[in-house]
C-alpha cells in the first residue's frame, strides 16, 4: 500500500513540475490561435457583425492596404461603441468605433504574458501578429483556458469544490 501511495505522490509532483515549467515557458504558438476575420476601416459595422455572427468569432481585425493591423472591433466595442451610442450599424464605419492600433502579440511571446496583459488591460481577446505587424491569429480567454484544462494535472481538475490534493507522504495515517 506504501508503495502506491509513494507512486501516487511522485507522480503528481512530476505534474505539479511540468505544469510550471508550461505556465513560465510555453509561447502563444501552442495556443493554436483561430484565423483573423479581417476588413478594412472603411467596412460596415454591419459587415463586421454579420462576419462575426456567421463565424462565431468575438472581433474582427481591422487592416491598412498593406495588410498591417491596424485596429479591432470587438464583441465589447458593439455594446459600448455602437448600441451604447445608438450608431446605425448599416451607415456607421469600423474607423469611427474600432479601438486603434491594439496591442498584440507574437508567436513567440510566452503565455504567461498574455495572460498578464490580458488581466491587466482587461483585454478578452488580442491580435497576434507577425514581424511585420500583419494578423496571423486572434489569441482569446477561452484559447489559454483550454491550453490550462490541458496543462493541468488530472488530479486538479478532478477535484470538487472545497477539496484539498492530498499528498499522501505528508498525510498523517492516524
Amino acid at each position: 500500500m506504501n508503495e502506491h501511495l509513494d507512486e501516487y505522490s511522485e507522480s503528481l509532483e512530476g505534474e505539479f513540475r511540468k505544469l510550471e515549467g508550461a505556465l513560465l515557458s510555453d509561447t502563444v504558438r501552442l495556443l493554436a490561435p483561430s484565423e483573423p476575420l479581417k476588413l478594412t476601416a472603411d467596412a460596415t459595422v454591419h459587415e463586421a457583425i454579420q462576419k462575426m455572427v456567421t463565424t462565431r468569432r468575438a472581433a474582427v481585425v481591422i487592416v491598412d492596404a498593406e495588410g498591417r493591423l491596424t485596429g479591432i472591433f470587438t464583441e465589447r466595442d458593439v455594446l459600448t461603441r455602437v448600441v451604447g451610442q445608438g450608431r446605425d450599424v448599416h451607415r456607421s464605419t469600423l474607423s469611427e468605433v474600432m479601438t486603434r492600433d491594439p496591442e498584440a502579440l507574437s508567436p513567440g511571446d510566452r503565455i504567461c504574458y498574455a495572460v498578464n496583459r490580458m488581466n491587466n488591460a482587461g483585454y478578452r481577446t488580442v491580435p497576434l501578429v507577425d514581424a511585420e505587424r500583419r494578423p496571423i491569429g486572434i489569441v482569446t480567454v477561452s484559447d489559454v483556458v483550454k491550453w490550462l484544462a490541458e496543462i493541468f494535472p488530472e488530479a486538479v481538475l478532478n477535484l470538487r469544490p472545497g477539496d484539498e490534493i492530498k499528498r499522501p507522504l505528508q498525510v498523517d495515517a492516524g
